[in-house]
């Protein structure tokens, strides 16, 4: 054989290995990414061509498919083709589309809802010899469907055009999600339609709209707390064994340490049923008195940044967020450089940044006896022929606080919600409010944030709740009192019963 012929055969055969190398990179190291890919419509058409898995909360169907004549052979339809209850559970299934993929629940589970999961194969095998036509596993949430219609329509009355901002509520003994609502929505039955113009159409509206209806707010946003955040406050210093009859400053106003940075009271009143300029912790938390606790944390703690940090970590601050299984966003008390910027902190401003979720959890772990329990939003995933293939075991995270504080804690948060207006009805319930200023380029731009958290029964609670609301309807003069309350317990009396 000639040099000729030898180097002919030679790139021949190096173009051969190179394609069986291409092959096997496509084929085997690509091969997830190029089937996930939004672009590749062969996918897509093949999951269309089978019925996709229920979605449900309770007995209700929150997402099915709908046999169709057209060429993708099912219509993903959400609360039964209800715009109005589509809205509502939005935030927890999100939505299913040719166009645009998926999000929430349908992206999160879509390998059961889809039919691929390694769990149905059994299923898969049986319905390949029997003939019938393949489809997807069903995923049950955790969701109350009537909580979360209540709380959906309380945001929706709540404020002048709606409220915007969201409504968490927990089952503080196991950390499931009863309500997941977050305002304003949108209605993904227009994203799952197979006419091409109403997707887009819906798609290009919600997107550039600059109150990001497609935003999960619950999860996804995070806000100052405000008064809120003086839970934790108080936790750490409860936990370090000051009485809540230890006095505090009453004044309308303190310095901030090492500064001439003056922090006044909401309304820069000072602290009312005060003895000789002072009050107690206790009353400091049911009357919400920002200059007692900026003196809390700046000088009865004991090494007062770290112990304050410490205390937000133990109830899931700072630290791992969890998979419920959505993606949610870190909540964080931010850089705590000094003490002036402790006491700013230590009264939910400055840096401290935290999800309604996350402000959910913190309601529920003094609610359970300071035992924190890991959040979810899965009960359990089905078969298409309803057998089990995976329960959700409740699990404790760990115990922020004693027993004793988390009664302690309680009973602060009664006397709080007395003194909270509109308080009063059959159930009793424990609460802190929130009014947090914030800075933003919006027309609400001095409208502050609006928090509740709450939970009820105040002994041996069954629901634990966290509602934000960003545009209240007395601007300036809003209050958690005054906007978020009402929705706070409008969810827990359609839990626990009472005059709601």
């Amino acid at each position: 054989m000639n040099v000729s012929i030898r180097r002919v055969v030679m790139v021949v055969m190096a173009m051969v290995v190179l394609l069986l190398l291409n092959a096997t990179y496509v084929q085997v190291f690509k091969a997830d990414k190029l089937r996930n890919d939004p672009r590749n419509n062969r996918v897509l058409l093949d999951e269309y061509s089978r019925q996709r898995g229920q979605i449900t909360g309770g007995t209700d169907l929150l997402a099915q498919s709908i046999p169709t004549e057209d060429r993708l052979k099912y219509l993903r339809s959400y609360p039964n083709g209800n715009d109005a209850s589509a809205y509502a559970f939005a935030p927890a299934t999100g939505y299913f589309s040719f166009q645009y993929g998926s999000s929430g629940l349908e992206q999160a589970e879509d390998s059961i809802l889809n039919g691929n999961d390694d769990r149905l194969f059994g299923q898969r095998f049986v319905d390949m010899f029997s003939g019938r036509d393949p489809r997807g596993g069903n995923v049950v949430t955790t969701i109350n469907p009537r909580a979360q219609q209540v709380a959906y329509d309380a945001m929706q009355k709540g404020c002048s055009g709606g409220c915007r901002g969201a409504v968490v509520a927990l089952a503080p003994s196991t950390g499931a999600i009863l309500a997941m609502v977050s305002t304003p929505s949108y209605d993904p039955n227009k994203l799952a339609t197979h006419d091409a113009d109403e997707r887009e159409k819906a798609w290009n509206s919600w997107t550039n709209d600059r109150y990001e209806p497609m935003l999960n707010r619950a999860i996804n946003q995070t806000y100052p707390p405000g008064s809120t955040f003086k839970m934790i406050t108080t936790s750490a210093a409860l936990g370090q064994g000051v009485d809540e009859n230890t006095r505090l400053t009453a004044s309308n106003t303190i310095t901030l340490p090492d500064t001439v940075t003056p922090l006044t009271n909401y309304g820069s009143e000072t602290c009312p049923n005060s003895s000789g300029g002072t009050v107690s912790l206790h009353q400091a938390l049911q009357y919400s008195c920002n200059t007692a606790f900026v003196q809390l944390a700046t000088e009865k703690l004991r090494n007062p940044i770290d112990s304050f940090k410490r205390q937000a970590s133990a109830y899931g601050i700072d630290t791992d967020t969890p998979n419920i299984p959505l993606d949610v966003s870190d909540s964080t008390v931010g850089q705590i450089p000094d003490l002036a910027a402790l006491g700013q902190s230590a009264i939910g401003q400055r840096d401290v940044r935290i999800t309604p979720l996350q402000n959910a959890m913190v309601a529920a772990t003094i609610a359970n006896g300071g035992v924190r329990m890991q959040p979810y939003l899965v009960d359990k995933l089905q078969s298409p022929d309803l057998k089990t293939l995976q329960t959700t075991r409740p699990q404790s995270v760990n115990e922020p606080i004693t027993p004793q504080v988390a009664a302690t804690l309680t009973q602060m948060m009664i006397d709080s919600e007395k003194n909270t207006s509109g308080s009063g009805g059959a159930i009793s319930i424990a609460s802190k409010t929130g009014t947090a200023e914030h800075s933003a380029s919006s027309d609400a731009a001095d409208t502050p944030y609006a928090w509740y958290i709450a939970f009820g029964p105040s002994s041996n609670a069954q629901v634990a709740v966290a509602v934000i609301v960003e545009n209240g309807d007395r601007g300036v003069q809003s209050t958690g009192g005054s906007s978020a309350a009402p929705i706070g317990r409008a969810v827990i009396n359609s839990l626990v019963g009472g005059n709601g």
